[in-house]
């Protein structure tokens, strides 16, 4: 029988640490051919995570360039995609979470009448403006996809409210799957500051800021309160890897650069900001992959957004979110630095996002669908 080809499609960093651990996982089966197809919308960081994962593309679309609109990523995924569909004739397209690159993909599938398998699936805001544009894109590919890999119970249920209800599967967040790849006790970081950090006589604080919906004055309040939290406790270390956008960087120029006790690098390969996070006190971002790292190594996660579509962790306690008011960010973090028990009651609480064993429940819904395995369970944590 001939081999299913199945192509995975993503552009970003945090999409290739999610999808890479599946396009391995694919490539173990023997009913399949797995196919790897990159958008580079973010084009460094995404080669370095391709290159920790051992994953070689077969086809690049390399469509990003300096202050790239939405409309331009979006516009040369769907026409990109074109020649890749063409030359690599893929019986599915595989696509992850919320990015430009995400719904371009799925729309590309969609005009060549390829089926979907979306990633990630179910995530909700309920605020088509936060985050943006990531949440009208989940949106959009929901009305498009086949199957749906929902990380939660909760992601399935908000698909079911949408009376979606084929397709449907629980299987794990696959960033689980990538940390037991990543994350050692005897791990040497390539950038050698962070070998020399003081992890245990001081609260070293990982950091990440880069959401568009933060621009302007709610990145200029997380700018001043990460400098107020330096500057107001000589036992804590801040590490930022900083963003590469354009706007980002003028943002942490402007407010935090010079701040003692604030280590501005570039951003990390996937593995060395894995092994940081393990050594790290406690995580600041607005991110949506770290709310799901971070608990998963038992690290407490204040969140700079008004909002989030990661529930579950607020839920079990590993989250809080701590807004983008200067104010609030630095209460919620003394709190943390200062009281051991509230410290505590977040590190201990239960990670809600899976066993690491997403991508292999994922590849199994596959072959069902095409009639090449049993149907799989839900995972249940």
């Amino acid at each position: 029988m001939e081999k299913l080809r199945i192509m995975s499609v993503f552009g970003t960093r945090p999409e290739a640490i999610k999808m890479c651990p599946l396009v391995k996982e694919l490539g173990q089966r023997q009913e399949i051919k797995s196919l790897c197809c990159v958008t580079a919308q973010h084009r460094q960081m995404l080669d370095s995570v391709l290159e920790v994962f051992h994953v070689r593309p077969d086809w690049d679309l390399d469509i990003m360039t300096p202050r790239q609109t939405l409309s331009a990523i979006t516009s040369k995924c769907l026409t990109g995609m074109d020649a890749a569909i063409d030359a690599l004739k893929p019986d599915m397209i595989l696509v992850h979470g919320d990015t430009s690159t995400t719904f371009a993909g799925a729309l590309s599938a969609f005009y060549h009448q390829i089926p979907v398998g979306h990633v990630e699936a179910g995530l909700r805001t309920y605020d088509k403006y936060s985050p943006f544009p990531e949440e009208m894109n989940r949106k959009l590919v929901s009305s498009i996809a086949d199957l749906f890999f929902c990380p939660t119970v909760n992601n399935k249920n908000n698909l079911l409210k949408e009376n979606i209800t084929k397709g449907l599967f629980v299987t794990g967040n696959t960033v689980i799957d990538a940390l037991k790849t990543t994350v050692r006790q005897d791990y040497h970081f390539a950038t050698d500051g962070l070998n020399h950090l003081p992890y245990r006589e001081k609260k070293v604080i990982l950091v990440t800021c880069h959401r568009r919906e933060n621009y302007g004055q709610p990145m200029k309040n997380i700018m001043l309160a990460l400098r107020q939290i330096a500057q107001e406790n000589e036992d804590v270390e801040l590490v930022y890897p900083v963003h590469l956008s354009p706007v980002v960087r003028e943002a942490v120029d402007q407010y935090l650069r010079g701040t003692p006790r604030v280590h501005l690098i570039d951003p990390l390969p996937a593995d060395e900001m894995h092994n940081l996070m393990d050594r790290c006190y406690m995580v600041l971002t607005d991110s949506g992959g770290l709310q799901e790292e971070a608990p998963a190594l038992g690290k407490p996660v204040l969140v700079m957004r008004r909002e989030t579509e990661r529930p579950e962790a607020v839920e079990a306690g590993t989250v809080k979110i701590c807004g983008v008011a200067q104010e609030e960010i630095v209460a919620m973090a003394q709190e943390l630095i200062r009281d051991p028990t509230a410290y505590a009651a977040m590190a201990h609480a239960v990670n809600p996002y899976g066993d690491g064993h997403a991508c292999r429940r994922i590849t199994d819904a596959i072959l069902w669908y095409f009639g090449r395995g049993p149907l799989p369970e839900d995972y249940l944590p």
